[in-house]
């Protein structure tokens, strides 16, 4: 089951208080990987950061991949289609099956940190973020960490 060589775990100490996520969309969503293990299984890769969202504009996001999610900080207002409505705080755990559409709002600011299981074809489409987003004022791109 194991590797005839041992691999060593990665450390990022304090990282939800010191890892910045960058603006991925509108004025106030922040979005960004602390980690990635594209580089152990390129063929099954997931992906570990923070969200950050601040009171403005929704985000609507549709996943394009399955994604879990724990609130850390603050507190978020999450609706999907289906119209089921939570208001989640610190602690609260979320599942968001790939191809479902999600609306972020906060009424303050909100920090989750999230990890992703991303299919090969995905690396390809991070830079084309927005298309994924609904109400983009721009057109928005940013760079996963560690690849």
């Amino acid at each position: 089951m194991g590797s005839s060589t041992p691999l060593a775990f990665k450390h990022f100490s304090k990282a939800q208080s010191t890892f910045k996520p960058p603006l991925i969309a509108n004025e106030n969503a922040f979005l960004g990987d602390v980690v990635t293990s594209e580089t152990y299984d390129a063929e099954k890769p997931i992906s570990a950061g923070f969200y950050r969202l601040e009171k403005g504009t929704p985000l609507v996001y549709e996943y394009t991949y399955h994604e879990m999610k724990i609130i850390v900080e603050g507190e978020f207002d999450i609706e999907d289609e289906t119209g089921q409505k939570v208001h989640a705080v610190a602690g609260d755990v979320f599942y968001f099956p790939k191809g479902s559409k999600i609306t972020f709002t906060t009424p303050t600011y909100g920090l989750g940190f999230y990890v992703s299981v991303f299919l090969p074809l995905f690396w390809g489409a991070v830079s084309d973020f927005s298309a994924s987003c609904e109400g983009l004022e721009t057109d928005v791109s940013f760079e996963l960490e560690s690849r």
